[in-house]
């Protein structure tokens, strides 16, 4: 068990679950890879160790992004948001993010194009 700062801690906002939203985004491009859950567990061993680690709410137990699949995230960033209830992780993705196989989560649906603007 790794111990968040408690610096940190006391600025998380978490849902009822303990858990905060983590906005998994590409370093460099900007792109949006994918959306998990952290607790103070899993983001204290991702500050720790410079590897993805989420809360799995369907498995119910940690997870290091990449341990099965290959497909591992290293960190270069993290930071609160202005309300402390959303973290945007910044990494350097190796293969998928999806457990799909998609390169990104955010690859199959698309629900609106970029709309040109009047002017």
């Amino acid at each position: 068990m790794t111990d968040l700062d408690p610096a940190i801690a006391t600025r998380l906002t978490r849902n009822p679950d303990g858990l905060v939203p983590a906005v998994v985004q590409q370093h460099g491009t900007g792109e949006v890879l994918m959306l998990g859950w952290m607790d103070d567990e899993a983001l204290a061993r991702t500050l720790a160790t410079g590897r993805a680690t989420y809360w799995s709410r369907s498995r119910q137990e940690y997870w290091v992004k990449g341990d099965t699949s290959g497909h591992v995230q290293h960190v270069r960033g993290v930071r609160l948001d202005c309300d402390g209830d959303t973290l945007l992780v910044t990494v350097d993705q190796v293969g998928a993010a999806c457990h799909t196989g998609d390169h990104t989560c955010f690859d199959a649906d698309v629900l609106l194009e970029d709309q040109p603007t009047d002017g």
